[in-house]
Order: C-alpha cells, then structure tokens, then sequence
C-alpha cells in the first residue's frame, strides 16, 4: 500500500495555477464543444455571493424593507449580492476548477411578497414580474453581458435558472380576500364551461378543454372566471413583461396547489401565478422570451426551475425550440436539465421526465438521496448500486446519465453538512470533514455533472432547508447564519469566506483537476466491483476493461476496511490520483483494498507492457 500524496499534490496545484501559465485555449469553439458531461458546476445564488456595488442594494427603490426588500440582518430579504461582485469573484470560482456556472434567477422579481408580518423578498429571483432585463438590485443587462463575457474568456460556461411554471403572486381572487389560503377548485367541480362552479352561467362556449391544444381552440377561451374571479390590484394591471403576462387568461385561476394529483399541474405554487402552459399562446411567448436570451448574450443553457408542475407537451416544443435557437447561435452543446424534485433515491421517478416529457436532463435528486443516506448511516452501498442499475430507465439510458447534475444539496433541500450533522450530532471535528470529504469525492468521480453548491466549499453548514440555507458568503449580519459551526474551519460567516486553503476547497480543486485530466471518470461506464447492505467499502471501475479504467473506492463506516475487489484482467498496476491506493494487483483481476475510516482512492489503472 502506498499514499501518492505527490501526484494528488501536483493535480491540486495545477488546479490552482494561473490560467496563463497553463495556456489553455478558450476560444469559443472550443469551450462550446464541450459536452455537458466535461463540465464542473458551481451554483450560487447572486444576492447572497458578493457585492460588487452597494449602490444596487435596494434595487433604485425607496422605504424601508417591505418596500425595497434590502435588510441584510434578515435571512428572507435581499443582502446585497449582484452580477458586479459574482464577475469581481470569477478568480476564485475559476480556481476551484469550476467549468460552468448556474445561478438562480436575476429575472426582474416583485421586491416584496407575504401575508401581513409574513413578508419575504424576492433575493432568491423566483418572482418574476419582468422576464426581459436583470433585477436591479444585480445590476444591469449590461453588467449581466459583462458577466457573461467574463466567464466565457476564462472557459467557463454559464447556465441560467429560469421558470416557465409561474410568475409572481400578482392576480388576487374575489372569492378568497381575507382568507389566508385559497383552495384548489379542480376541474371537475368546476369545469371550464361554468362560471363559479358546475350551476354557474354558461361561458366559453366552444372550447374543447386544455388537451386540444390548438391556438383556434384556445380562442374561444375568453373568460378566466371559471373557477374564482381574477382580480389585479391597483398599480399593478401592468406589471409584467411581456405585456401579455398580464391578462388572466393565460393562468389556471384555480387556487392554491397541494402538491398532490390535478392540483400539482393546475394549482398556484404557494400562491404564486400558475401559467396555462396548455395554451400555445403561453408556448410561444416562452419560447420568444428565452431565445432571446441566448440571442442576446450566448449563454450555455438552462436549469428549469418547477419542471415537474408543467405538462409534459409544454417541454416537448420548448427544449427542442432552445436547442435550435442555441445551435443557430453557434452553441452546440446548450445543456438543458429540469428541477424534478423528490427526497426518494428513485431514479424511475426522474426518469419519466426524460422520457414522456422529452427534456434533456434532470437534475439528480437521486444521486443526493443515496449519497446522504450512506453517509448519515441509513443505508449500505448497495444504495449506490441500485442508483447506477436505474440508469437505464433514463432516455437514451447511460449516456443520459452521464448529463445530469449531481449535487449533495441545495438552495431548497438544505446542505449535506446540516444533514451530517443531524444523524452524528456527537461527531468529532475531523469526522465531520471526512465524511463531507468523502461526499465530494463520490460526486466528482461518478457519472454525471458534479454540482457544487456555493459555500459547500468553505463548510458551511446551515441550520436546515430554504432561507436557512442560503447563507452570505461575504460577511453576514444575520444572527442565525453566524451562530453556525462550519465544517473544516474555525471561521464564521460573520466574515467573509473565500478561503483558498480551506480543506475542502483545496480538495474539490485537487478533484476537479483529476476529472479533468482523465476522460474516463467524465464518460467512462460505470461497473460496480464492490457494495454491500450496510455501511462499508463501496467500489466501482470507470472505462473500459482494457488495463486502464480507474478504481474509486469509498469508506462509509467508522472501522477500517479490507478486501480483495475484483478489478478487469489487464489492470495490473495502480496510479494513485487521490487518497490511499495499492500499487499492484494482488492477481490478475483481483486487488487488495484497505481504508481507513471514512477514508477513500482514486487510482488509475496501467496495463500490462
């Protein structure tokens, strides 16, 4: 057994290295050539990165919060993050080895939204009232195609969050005023044909119903009243852009969504404007909106946010339409993924989504629900078996697998960390880094898209899902985000946290730098070699069986492991790229592993001469 500490080491300082001094070519050919399984991604949320320009903190509005939405002590109001300070910070995004950036929204968002002493602002951008320009509490289109260029001259690609699903909470319906909640009326209580129910006067006659989805029969639906009366409150009739945003019709008026059967497709997201995605109308108007923001400014794809809440026919002529659009502007590789969330490691349950509604990719709910359930102790490596096993039932099967994102956590769910935590409360300082190691270390060798989630980097650790996992990366004033112990540091984000030299920072980078150099954990196949119903020693080969695949071998228990795991025929000797990795086989198709607690390896295959 030997540590190759030395060329771990090597990969990690190239990582860091100056971009001149690797000459690397970024021309946009090249960069646009790329697949989306070649890219490394960081997700953050602009607001809450950096702030290049305080003068943008209260977006050019006047008052107090629950005008402006700025209170940086306040976890659901907008800090003051912005495009400026996300460009100003492209070094050391750009040395974490990140390829691709997807940040939320920075749609025009309705400052601010809540119940009376429930307000929130629209920091996160999934408010939108004005899908043409940036919100100006980031800045300006100009400072966005100023980003954009940024991130292209240093290769790297950026991904926008959009939605399709919603707009802002704007229409208010009659029925429901004082009422805290609105309640879903479903389509047989209260059919299209009848105002206010099944006994109501007859209106929009002619119409066949949603499932003809034909710009002729959509005429003839002319009155939103079937369910509850549409309202638009004073000042703002015409609020959103496009203009045709605003006209009732073109929502589904049904009342609030439960999450659950019809209502999932039909109702408002927590009140938020549900959008009759049937109607052509609303289609084409999609389409216009958001090719024209890879008319404009060259962007490489999009997350869709909700993707599971719009019907299926909606994405079958919207992902096609980008992907035109894109390779029209000469990017051939735009990558699109949908939001299908799901806390279950059900791959079928994602799949669907490639299949019946035709979109590229989703993000891997999936992936995250087995990484966390063996690294909270729930469940063996075998979880990780069953998670390869279901790429099959992915459109275009284990190619397609190779394009979702993976990631640990997020901006809804809540941070792996916060999630270690909860099952090992008793956990020592350097348990609590290696496991959150070793999640870094499964995600940047699996198949898939590795997905980092901004501040994972530096530990942070947050105090649950939402707003609680949404921390400021710059130094925060909020009291519940700085009272956080975070994982590999004895810092606070009471400070500002850019740490180059943190642990895992250094390690994503030492990671990112390995992916790189080596095609195979970027595409290879993935065959399981080791995996059992608790937790242990979980192996897996990426590549060919031709004497040069690379082993990735995991820990997920507290007590050392050692065995023999079966490795291809040709793979006699071992490289180690990272971790502890044996030098030779112990017999031809045979290698002896063992690892510490927690401990992992990465290691390249050499045939025989």
């Amino acid at each position: 057994m030997r540590h190759w500490m030395t060329l771990a080491g090597l990969a990690a300082l190239a990582a860091s290295a100056p971009a001149a001094a690797q000459a690397p070519d970024y021309s946009a050919a090249t960069v646009r050539s790329r697949p989306p399984q070649d890219e490394i991604i960081y997700f953050v949320l602009p607001d809450r990165f950096a702030n290049g320009d305080p003068a943008n903190d209260r977006g050019g509005l006047k008052g107090d919060r629950l005008k402006t939405g700025f209170d940086p002590s306040h976890k659901g109001f907008f800090h003051g993050g912005d495009l400026k300070g996300l460009t100003q910070k492209l070094d050391y995004i750009q040395r974490l080895g990140v390829t691709a950036i997807w940040f939320a929204p920075i749609f025009q968002n309705k400052p601010v939204q809540g119940e009376p002493g429930q307000e929130s602002a629209g920091y996160h951008g999934y408010w939108v009232t004005d899908f043409t320009r940036v919100d100006s509490h980031f800045g300006t289109n100009d400072e966005f195609r100023a980003f954009v260029d940024a991130a292209h001259a240093r290769g790297i690609k950026v991904y926008m969050d959009i939605i399709t699903n919603h707009t802002a909470d704007v229409i208010y319906f009659k029925e429901c005023v004082g009422q805290p909640v609105c309640a879903y009326r479903s389509k047989a209580d209260y059919p299209y044909w009848t105002k206010g129910g099944l006994n109501g006067a007859r209106i929009n006659g002619g119409f066949e119903g949603d499932q003809v989805r034909s710009a002729e029969n959509f005429a003839r639906l002319n009155d939103p009243a079937y369910a509850y009366t549409p309202q638009l409150p004073k000042g703002e009739e015409q609020i959103k852009v496009p203009a045709w945003l605003n006209d009732p019709i073109h929502y589904h008026n049904r009342g609030n969504t439960s999450f659950y059967g019809e209502d999932s497709r039909y109702g408002d997201f927590v009140g938020l404007d549900d959008l009759m995605t049937e109607s052509p109308r609303v289609v084409d108007g999609f389409i216009e909106i958001y090719a024209s923001w890879i008319d404009r400014f060259g962007i490489d794809g999009f997350r869709i946010d909700t993707a599971r809440h719009v019907n299926p026919e909606f994405w079958a002529r919207f992902a096609p339409a980008m992907r035109e659009r894109a390779r029209a502007k000469g990017i051939p590789n735009f990558h699109i993924f949908g939001e299908v969330a799901n806390d279950a490691m059900d791959p079928g349950f994602l799949a669907q989504h490639t299949r019946r509604d035709k979109l590229p990719a989703v993000l891997d709910f999936a992936f995250q629900a087995a990484v966390r359930d063996m690294l909270t102790g729930k469940a063996g490596t075998d979880l990780f078996a069953s998670l390869i096993a279901g790429d099959v039932l992915y459109e275009g099967g284990d190619a397609t697998a190779l394009t979702l994102p993976t990631f640990l956590g997020n901006h809804d769910m809540g941070r792996l960390g916060h999630m270690l935590d909860k099952a090992f409360p008793d956990a020592s300082e350097e348990q609590r880094l290696a496991r959150m190691k070793l999640a870094h270390v499964l995600m940047l060798t699996a198949r898939g898209v590795p997905t980092v989630y901004y501040g994972d980097e530096q530990g942070f650790t947050g105090d649950g899902n939402d707003q609680d996992a949404r921390e400021d990366m710059f130094a925060s004033r909020v009291a519940s985000y700085n009272d956080n112990r975070l994982v590999g540091s004895a810092a606070t984000t009471a400070t500002e946290n850019f740490d180059s030299a943190h642990p895992l920072y250094a390690l994503i980078a030492e990671l990112a730098a390995i992916r790189k150099a080596h095609p195979r954990l970027r595409d290879g196949r993935t065959v399981l070699r080791h995996y059992g119903p608790k937790p242990g020693l979980l192996a897996f080969t990426r590549g060919e069986d031709d004497g040069e695949e690379i082993l990735v071998a995991v820990n997920t228990s507290d007590q050392p492991v050692s065995m023999n795991v079966e490795v291809g025929y040709r793979s006699r000797a071992f490289i180690g790229l990272a971790g502890t990795c044996p030098t030779t086989a112990s017999a031809p198709g045979s290698v002896a592993i063992r690892l510490a607690p927690l401990g992992y390896a990465v290691c390249r295959a050499t045939p025989i001469d």
